[in-house]
């Protein structure tokens, strides 16, 4: 069995200083193999990432949670970054940088005339959130989809415990989100116009935007986007796309671009720096000027190194079909599983743009399964899990070693199910399949 004990070692230690003992819950080990997930990595090059422990993995998982779109450690952007850094990540004064990349997302996205630029997806959505009620000067959000974890998304949980459950993460706890802010956002179901239809005839006087992800599992019904528009365009309400996970994956750009629709304000992340800090909020110059009336501001946003990397990520994007080759290696994982699962009798359910793939066991006792399956995947030399994103580094050799692992584990828990004695196979606990408080 491979040793993973300096990760939970270290991994321990952040439990006691680090409350929920990591900065972000995608990458809590308890979401993956509580007891015996890796945890930290020492270094990652391409689709490879190196452990505490001494461990090399290729990783089939979730991709620097959907960041690194080219691979680990690109050398073209590191080389810009490095650049950058030399000539002083940050000054009294501002980054040219920020000016070029702001006029390139404007050229890939003729739509949107003004941006202002954040470090991290999370904040991005607030502030076109913020500008949003300071054009409109109204207070309501309608949305669907996952946006983060500030108070204007959170506070939907505040009206119903479970509203969030349908939007990603299941569980999550709006405590210390204001109670004032009930009722503030409402939150509605992907494609379903006759729940948003609902919430502006009861709050349209009042509803400053309307908050889209344009697709995480699935393309959107055509008509659904249209008459989203037309609904908000009737109420005087700003159409916001949160594209922070579905940029750049099947386009050079926001997949709105492929949808042939445009929003009012587009927020664009992750894949946007390949792991370096950056984010935008792109949209229409007489709703984005409204942030002149608000107060946005803050030192980290100033910085270099985000802006370089960003460019140097748009540049590569121009050199090589980037997208194309995401949706073929996506493409290619989710044949892997229809095939292992079809020659081994496990049921399993497949969803997502094929870029950003989903796994989903559903057969008795799925938890337990997909818990088997990372963790004998993880002694098989994989990062693995319930999700795959696509990286440009990922090559068909590297699905083809992937491939033969999934089979032989697929025919481990097919035969362990059928014996009903899946659970022991289990080293730990089963991983977690939403927001939990660690004890």
């Amino acid at each position: 069995m491979i040793s993973t004990k300096k990760g939970q070692e270290a991994y321990s230690q952040a439990r006691q200083i680090i409350p929920g003992g990591t900065q972000l819950l995608s990458k809590r080990p308890e979401m993956f193999l509580p007891g015996y997930w890796p945890s930290y990595y020492e270094n990652a090059k391409g689709i490879c990432i190196t452990d505490l422990d001494g461990n090399t993995f290729k990783d089939f998982s979730i991709g620097g949670v959907g960041s690194t779109v080219l691979g680990y450690s690109d050398p073209e952007i590191n080389e810009a970054v490095i650049k950058a850094i030399k000539k002083g990540s940050m000054s009294t004064l501002n980054a040219p940088e920020e000016i070029l990349l702001a006029k390139e997302l404007i050229k890939i996205h003729p739509w949107a005339e003004m941006v202002r630029f954040s470090r991290t997806g999370g904040e991005a959505m607030a502030i076109a959130v913020r500008i949003a009620r300071a054009h409109t000067e109204r207070s309501k959000i309608a949305f669907c989809g996952y946006h983060g974890w500030h108070d204007w998304y959170l506070s939907a949980n505040l009206a119903e415990k479970k509203a969030l459950d349908g939007h990603l993460l299941a569980g999550l706890e709006p405590s210390g989100v204001p109670k004032e802010l009930r009722g503030t956002s409402k939150p509605f179901h992907h494609n379903n116009l006759l729940e948003l239809e609902k919430i502006i005839e009861a709050n349209g006087k009042d509803l400053a935007a309307i908050v889209i992800e344009p697709a995480r599992n699935e393309l959107p019904k055509k008509e659904f986007l249209d008459n989203a528009k037309e609904l908000a365009k009737s109420v005087g309400a700003v159409v916001i796309y949160d594209e922070i996970t579905s940029g750049f994956r099947l386009c050079h750009g926001g997949i709105h671009k492929i949808l042939d629709i445009n929003p009012d304000i587009c927020v664009l992340a992750k894949a946007l720096g390949n792991g370096y800090p950056i984010a935008a909020t792109i949209g229409k110059k007489n709703i984005m000027d409204a942030a002149q009336n608000s107060f946005i501001s803050s030192t980290s946003w100033t910085e270099r190194i985000g802006p370089c990397a960003a460019m140097a990520v748009l540049k590569k994007y121009e050199q090589y079909n980037i997208p194309s080759k995401l949706v073929s290696i996506g493409k290619a994982v989710k044949s892997v599983w229809k095939d292992a699962a079809k020659a081994t009798g496990i049921n399993i359910k497949i969803s997502g743009l094929d870029p950003l793939a989903h796994l989903t066991f559903t057969d008795k006792d799925p938890m337990a399964q997909s818990t088997v399956f990372t963790q004998e995947m993880l002694e098989r030399g994989f990062l693995a899990g319930k999700s795959f994103y696509a990286m440009f580094a990922h090559e068909l050799d590297d699905v083809d070693e992937y491939g033969d692992a999934c089979r032989e584990v697929f025919g481990i828990i097919a035969s362990a199910t059928a014996k009903n004695n899946l659970r022991n196979l289990i080293n730990g606990d089963l991983a977690h399949s939403g927001f939990k408080r660690l004890t």
